[in-house]
């Protein structure tokens, strides 16, 4: 094999390793995610990961940068008229984000490592929404008297807890939120509450 041919099989490899770690570490969380398993949904020797990846803390790095910066450019711009934002955080945690969302349930539980690259870009991506919700306030599209930084964390709230809480969202509404009426009502919902706050 040639060097090219050495390189893109390599990569290859890598990329591999990277998608079955992206499979546990969301579906078990760090603690619960293990490097046999992953090797095993990779296709490849348990040594091999160590050979690409120093440990487990670098390949839970690596795999969040990996799915950040995997995303497509659109998914994080919000909407310039506030009264959609709620609505298209929902639809994007719907369709994108959902073994992320439950990666950062087990997160919230259970000790990892406190370097996580991740955390870095979440946090900025986040606070790019505080940045958002301030610039609308300052061209009068968000109230006044409202905290936007709140409203940020509402928003948050309320597109990501009926997603991770199915049981929850259940045992309230009668609807699993897998359900076309469950997601048709709570999109409605959400578009009458931002009207209701941006109006």
């Amino acid at each position: 094999m040639n060097k090219l041919g050495e390189i893109r099989n390599a990569e290859r490899t890598r990329k591999s390793i990277l998608e079955a770690a992206r499979e546990e570490f969301f579906q078990r969380g760090y603690s619960g995610a293990r490097i046999e398993s992953i090797a095993k949904r990779a296709g490849v020797n348990k040594q091999l990961i160590y050979h690409y990846f120093k440990g487990k803390d670098q390949l839970i790095n690596e795999t969040i940068d990996d799915f950040l910066t995997s995303m497509p450019a659109g998914n994080l711009v919000l909407p310039a008229n506030p009264v959609q934002i709620a609505e298209f955080r929902y639809n994007i945690n719907q369709k994108y984000l959902m073994d992320f969302l439950k990666f950062t349930a087990w997160e919230a539980i259970e000790k990892g490592p406190n370097n996580l690259k991740g955390v870095q870009q979440r946090e900025k991506i986040l606070q790019s929404y505080n940045e958002d919700m301030k610039a609308k306030q300052e061209m009068g599209l968000v109230p006044k008297d409202i905290d936007p930084t709140m409203i940020t964390l509402m928003m948050s709230s309320i597109t990501i807890y009926p997603l991770l809480y199915p049981d929850v969202t259940r045992m309230i509404t009668g609807l699993d939120p897998e359900e076309p009426e469950f997601k048709e009502k709570w999109t409605h919902f959400l578009r009458q509450i931002s009207e209701r706050i941006f109006k």
